[in-house]
């Protein structure tokens, strides 16, 4: 059996005896990626810089106001510096080459801060929606001015953080969290500003504390968002949008296939979905030819540049021992498609 460590040698035989299994590990990178994590740092870097800075000056003023809204946009932005802080981590750890026990390497670290940031986000809304209904019923004095300037200079601030973001790779789970964070303080800023503005007009201290409660409930959102995807990858699902029922029936499409299974799918970080499956051809087929064929389908529709595709006759003693197994899901071609129950069907059906 070929291990698929050398493609050329293999398919050269395979074309000339066109038999024997195959297992093979396709995937396709680019190589550009380290001039473009170079730029990402420098635009997450220059967004830090202006988050820290207007935070620092934040904390300061929402306590000279006594502006609960103030102080709850400084700890939104807290975590935001954290996400910008943990992706320029990532960036780097993720760029390691896989070592030892690593065999991925660490691009999973970006998932594991990600995952931190969405908890944080959860933990400080609900004490904020708590301290907001305390404030709610007993309303301190708020300075209406300074949290309208405030406000104001928190969205031009936001603005400019989101742009630079914007530029970034946002398909890093990581990047992508980060621009959400700042996009939700840029509207959180917008209803600080409004109670600014409430407060300075008529004196009601309450809007203060709306504004800290509309803040709170968009920390809340960013916050599960980043919990639930970063669990999908930890939990190996797989990527939203991709139906796996879908990618076996489209290999079993493929002249000559007979069964997939063991087809799972994945993501080894965000953006990086990876395959693996088991596949049976007719018998005197050549299993290069398949594999390859196999390959071409799931990256040209599915964008599943990283695959492992094991590949069989589906005769032998080898494949009776091996099929022996449960495998989940089976997948047969549309036609002849046996289910359990010895009925026809077009579906993909249990394993043995």
């Amino acid at each position: 059996m070929s291990t698929g460590q050398d493609h050329h040698a293999a398919q050269s035989a395979a074309s000339s005896t066109g038999q024997g299994p195959t297992t093979s590990a396709g995937h396709g990178h680019g190589h550009g990626h380290g001039v473009k994590a170079d730029a990402d740092r420098k635009l997450l870097s220059g967004a830090l810089a202006l988050i820290l800075a207007f935070m620092a000056a934040e904390v300061i003023v929402g306590f000279a106001a006594g502006s609960l809204a103030l102080i709850t946009d400084s700890a939104h932005m807290l975590t935001d510096a954290a996400a910008i802080a943990l992706a320029l981590i990532a960036i780097r750890l993720s760029a390691r080459p896989p070592t030892g026990g690593f065999t991925y390497g660490l691009k999973r670290v970006e998932i594991l801060s990600a995952q931190a940031n969405g908890i944080t986000l959860l933990l400080l809304a609900a004490f904020f929606v708590y301290e907001a209904i305390n404030r709610m019923i007993h309303p301190p004095e708020v300075e209406g001015a300074l949290v309208l300037i405030t406000g104001v200079v928190g969205i031009v601030v936001n603005l400019i953080a989101a742009w630079l973001i914007s530029k970034a790779n946002r398909s890093s789970l990581n990047v992508e969290g980060a621009f959400q964070h700042i996009l939700n303080d840029l509207f959180a800023f917008v209803a600080t500003a409004i109670a600014g503005l409430v407060v300075l007009l008529t004196g009601f201290a309450q809007a203060d504390s709306i504004a800290a409660l509309i803040v709170a409930a968009l920390m809340l959102k960013a916050g599960i968002g980043l919990v639930r995807d970063s669990g999908r990858i930890f939990l190996e699902a797989a990527p939203a949008g991709l139906d796996p029922a879908a990618v076996g029936a489209e290999l079993c499409a493929v002249p000559g296939v007979v069964e997939v299974h063991d087809l799972h799918v994945w993501e080894i970080t965000s953006g990086e979905p990876a395959a693996s499956a088991h596949i049976l051809v007719r018998e005197g087929l050549d299993c290069h030819q398949i594999r390859s064929q196999i390959e071409a389908v799931l990256a040209e529709r599915h964008q599943l540049t990283h695959s492992t595709l094991q590949v069989d006759h589906a005769s032998g003693d080898e494949w009776d021992v091996h099929c022996s197994d449960a495998h989940g899901v089976v997948h047969r071609p549309a036609t002849g498609t046996i289910t359990a129950a010895g009925t026809e069907s077009d579906q993909a059906i249990p394993s043995h």
